[in-house]
């Protein structure tokens, strides 16, 4: 639910008038994600303002109107999401003493704080969030993000001041946010698809990573972006490395059939908790696992057919409708499909800079936007299967990733290197597959460069882009457990840490705010993933079939043969757009002219890679789509900053 944003000065320049005007502008810009309610608050002396566009889903009633100030007068907040537990929160609360006038999630977390302290609050929360909280008493402004990171939040500097919003295009409402582009930060973007946390597009500005507390004051923000260091000032309440390696230190050990009335009983109870709203709640339904175990556990808790929404595609041979609806019709589910052209799908392309603010090259982007779209049409809440493959080792990539790892001890170690250093001459070339995809493999010192090489698009991004230098990110680490799990436990990780966050869960919360739609994830409970983290490897993968106990979960539900079916990726024809109806669209944006004059990119390489795939070279549709979401999104930015220029 729901959009913030906000400004904090290093001086108190602004009278309130001008600071009000601003800050409802910096939220105006996040009308899609709350377009129910809006709320400013400044407080001109401290230099601070808070905004809040709302999607009413709790308490549709003025007293869950935001920003909100706490019952003593300290805090004031600006919070995007739900707090699921917020009712057996609440009822701690009451003995102790506080009294509430409505029944929302945001009264229970302001008197959370009030009693136990942020840091200590959000330990006991369980939900999504974003939280934006000012201490009156501490001229302090607090910026908080879930543990998982199914909410984001921006924030950067503005000239002396600091901005900080759900979304870029509230920052860039900001007169002075003048921030141009970090290159170092678009390498990522062409090697991943997406720009982890906590970097950003923008120079001077950052993601707020998962699971952490930022404060600042005015002094901080005095100091500047220069003096800024993310990695130290976003403090961990909630750290995924840390609490997997405690439970890999204490496992499971009961047998099968205990670990999957365990995993019912989670799944039951975090399915239960997304359901609570006083709005329509729906599922979208893939025909895959996790979605399939989501909707199963939805229909068996309640009394009224589900509402479930897929989407099919007209002439494909990998659509997955007819799936779904045989699962839908066999839970009983109220179903609703939608039959899409690829001119439906097209047709979302030119939004896309306009929906996610940050160049990002994922393209199953657009069918999500489409279901997303037709969810809303029916519902306000939807619930995803969001998660599963990164908990219970779902990705054939993984497989395969072992496959190499385990292939390449045998290799004695010099030789190993040898081959590596040949291999990295080789540059773009390890794309094709085979045995050069290999060698690129060779020099591994650990689970974590063979699943890079994997992962990456653009093998050697700093060589495209003009004066970058690759930032290190979480894939980067040779052992991202630092030896304290296995291969798979690694490569879950890490996925869970980057790939989760910054790719699949900023698409599906930009595609679905974007049609005022609030999306939940149940297995991202944090209680779910920790459970999943202690299990061993034979209870997520065995006789090569993944996702191995979600699936024995699954057939207390469903026959078999809806149970043990083949992974299809929920995808989008890129090569196909390329070649045909985009190709005119593709063309202007790599003109080699256009990428001379922008600077950025080294054209001869770019170019070179399109005339390639011109030619019929399929596997460089991958580099070119992260290329043209930045193309894209460049122009897009630059028209929205010259509107605000012009006042």
């Amino acid at each position: 639910m729901c959009g913030l944003a906000g400004i904090l000065q290093s001086q108190a320049r602004l009278q309130e008038a001008e600071l009000t005007a601003l800050a409802g502008a910096m939220g105006d810009a996040l009308a899609h994600r709350g377009p129910d309610d809006r709320g400013v608050w400044v407080d001109a002396a401290a230099g601070v303002a808070l905004a809040h566009r709302r999607l009413s889903i709790l308490d549709l009633s003025p007293l869950g109107h935001q920003p909100m100030r706490s019952s003593d007068g300290r805090y004031w907040l600006a919070y995007n999401g739900e707090i699921y537990n917020f009712a057996s929160l609440r009822a701690e609360l009451e003995p102790l003493g506080h009294r509430f006038g409505g029944h929302s999630d945001t009264e229970v977390l302001l008197a959370a704080v009030v009693q136990w302290g942020l840091e200590a609050t959000l330990r006991r929360c369980n939900g999504m969030f974003a939280i934006a909280l000012w201490d009156r008493r501490e001229q302090r402004l607090s910026l908080a993000r879930d543990r998982v990171g199914k909410k984001p939040l921006y924030y950067g500097w503005a000239g002396d001041a600091l901005v900080f919003g759900s979304e870029l295009k509230a920052l860039w409402r900001h007169p002075a946010f003048d921030n141009g582009i970090d290159r170092d930060a678009l390498t990522l973007l062409l090697r991943l698809d997406y720009i982890p946390a906590p970097h950003c597009i923008h120079e001077r500005a950052f993601k707020l990573m998962p699971g952490r507390v930022l404060h600042l004051d005015a002094a901080a923000v005095a100091a500047g972006a220069a003096a800024h260091r993310p990695a130290q000032a976003q403090v961990a309440y909630w750290d995924a490395r840390e609490r997997m390696a405690a439970c890999l230190a204490a496992p499971f050990a009961g047998s099968e059939a205990e670990a999957a009335d365990a995993l019912d009983g989670q799944l039951r109870q975090a399915v239960a908790l997304r359901m609570v709203a006083d709005v329509p709640v729906g599922v979208f339904l893939s025909g895959g696992t996790d979605s399939a175990l989501v909707a199963s556990l939805m229909q068996a808790q309640s009394a009224a057919p589900v509402h479930s929404f897929s989407i099919g595609f007209e002439d494909s041979d990998h659509d997955e409708a007819p799936l779904a609806r045989e699962v839908a019709t066999h839970l009983g589910c109220d179903h609703t499909e939608l039959y899409v052209s690829g001119a439906d799908a097209l047709a979302v392309v030119p939004e896309l800079p306009a929906m996610f603010d940050e160049p990002f090259a994922d393209a199953s982007q657009v069918p999500t936007a489409l279901v997303a779209r037709l969810a809303r049409r029916g519902v306000t809440v939807a619930l995803s299967g969001d998660g599963g493959d990164e908990l219970f080792f779902g990705y054939t990539r993984y497989q395969r990733a072992l496959r190499n790892w385990h292939a390449l001890q045998r290799v004695p170690a010099p030789l190993r290197r040898w081959l590596g250093r040949r291999a990295h001459a080789q540059g773009e070339a390890s794309r094709a597959g085979g045995l050069a995809a290999l060698l690129a493999e060779a020099g591994a010192t650990g689970i974590g460069d063979v699943y890079r090489n994997r992962i990456s698009r653009w093998r050697d991004p700093a060589a495209v882009v003009r004066g970058a230098h690759e930032p290190a990110t979480f894939y980067s680490l040779p052992d991202p457990l630092q030896g304290r799990g296995g291969a798979a436990d690694a490569m879950m990780l890490a996925d869970f840490t980057t790939y989760l966050a910054d790719d699949l869960l900023c698409k599906v919360d930009r595609t679905s705010m974007a049609a005022s739609l609030e999306a939940r994830a149940p297995l991202l409970d944090w209680q779910v993933a920790e459970f999943a983290w202690s299990l061993p490897l034979h209870m997520k993968l065995r006789d090569g079939i993944t996702k191995y106990l979600p699936k024995q979960v699954l057939r207390r539900y469903l026959p078999d043969a809806m149970v043990f079916r083949g992974k299809r990726g929920f995808g989008a024809p890129v090569t196909q757009w390329l070649r045909g109806d985009l190709r005119d669209w593709a063309g202007d944006l790599l003109d080699p002219r256009r990428l001379r004059q922008d600077g950025v990119f080294e054209e001869a390489a770019v170019s070179a890679l399109w005339q390639r795939f011109a030619q019929g070279e399929r596997k460089w549709h991958t580099h070119l789509w992260n290329v043209l979401m930045f193309q894209a999104w460049q122009a897009h930015w630059q028209a929205q900053r010259a509107q605000v220029r012009a006042g």
